[in-house]
């Protein structure tokens, strides 16, 4: 009899496992949005949404390896892990119950305006990629908070396409990214600095009371460490103040933070067939399972569960430092960064003929088909 896998939540790292699954089990992928649209690339997708959107936002019916997958579009709000179903909230507001076998937790996080887990159609896509992008564009100053990868790309991108406007990054510490190795710094901030960015360390801002760091605002700017406020007609806040979507999850499996408790093989304690990966995991402190392709080992340790075979799963090692690209594409292509803090550069003739379509969309994905055509059309009225 084959076995059935829920997949709750089908960003990134979501439509990933239910790639590796889709041939090997019944696999249902619940999200509350209408396709991928990924957390990735915030620089990229205030600053040139329609470039963005080619990328990092396609409709499931695109995805080749999905065609195999029953994809559900409604919210979660409940799991019953000793019965073995969710419930999902559809758009109309009728409840669905939907049974597994095992089920893969993999909702996320919200941060920021960006990364929101409300139930969105096509059109609520659209309306937020172009407010987003309509208040900035129309800001003569932007000041962008914190010092991650989201704030470090967003001053970047936001200064390559606008060179007239002044944009300042403030972070908190000696040094942004302070999650990557010290060199990769030092190479992206000689590059704002490059691109006419006001680079300030040191400085924390004082959060409104109230205020979830959820969208983009103005005025002015107070610092907990002493500086003198500072005014900007647009606030971008990118600070990493990230909740875990897990709301719907019995407390029980939840760490004091929200996240769910794993194992190294990704597996819920306690709970059989019951796993959690991505930034949902409570894996590491950098909860780095999102960024390490640890899909592909979790869909290999559910298969082992499902033939009765557990002593052959795989343990997750997380790396001691975030690594991969910073800023995104350029116009001198990607740039992306090791471990150790060493830069690679990708060619920007490379990116649309190379990278995107064989790296990314037939060899991570397995292919994606084009927008528009019948296959993908087809898969569309298919979709629940």
């Amino acid at each position: 009899m084959t076995r059935r896998v829920v997949v709750a939540g089908l960003g990134d790292t979501g439509i990933l496992t239910a790639i590796h699954l889709s041939r090997h089990a019944d696999v249902v992928g619940i999200s509350s949005k209408p396709g991928l649209v990924s957390g990735q690339e915030l620089g990229l997708r205030v600053s040139r949404p329609d470039t963005w959107a080619r990328d990092y936002r396609i409709p499931f019916e695109r995805f080749r390896k999905l065609d195999c997958v029953r994809t559900v579009h409604g919210s979660l709000t409940g799991a019953d892990l000793v019965e073995r179903t969710v419930t999902v909230r559809n758009a109309d507001g009728t409840d669905v119950i939907e049974p597994f076998d095992a089920l893969v937790i993999a909702t996320g996080v919200r941060n920021g305006f960006w990364r929101r887990p409300g139930l969105q159609s096509p059109t609520d896509v659209d309306r937020d990629l172009a407010a987003a992008h309509r208040r900035l564009a129309v800001a003569d100053s932007i000041a962008v908070i914190g010092g991650g990868t989201a704030a470090v790309s967003a001053a970047a991108n936001l200064a390559a396409t606008w060179p007239g406007k002044r944009i300042d990054l403030y972070h908190p510490g000696e040094r942004a990214l302070p999650r990557h190795h010290r060199r990769t710094w030092q190479n992206v901030s000689a590059r704002l600095r490059t691109l006419g960015v006001g680079v300030h360390g040191g400085h924390r801002a004082q959060v409104p009371a109230g205020f979830g760091c959820d969208e983009i605002t103005g005025g002015s700017v107070r610092w907990t460490t002493g500086q003198d406020a500072v005014h900007a007609d647009a606030v971008l806040w990118a600070i990493g103040r990230v909740t875990p979507n897990s709301e719907w999850l019995p407390p029980q499996i939840l760490d004091p933070g929200g996240f769910v408790y794993v194992t190294p093989q990704l597996r819920v304690p306690g709970h059989e067939l019951v796993y959690a990966v991505g930034d949902i995991a409570a894996t590491d402190a950098l909860r780095g399972s999102a960024r390490n392709r640890a899909d592909r080992l979790l869909a290999h340790n559910i298969r082992v569960d499902l033939a009765g075979r557990p002593d052959r799963a795989r343990r997750y090692v997380p790396p001691r430092r975030r690594w991969g690209s910073v800023l995104g594409v350029q116009r001198d292509g990607l740039q992306v960064f090791a471990p150790n803090g060493r830069a690679f550069r990708f060619p920007a003739w490379s990116v649309d003929t190379v990278l995107q379509p064989w790296i990314v969309r037939r060899g991570i994905y397995g292919g994606i088909r084009d927008a528009g055509s019948p296959a993908a059309t087809d898969r569309r009225r298919r979709r629940t």
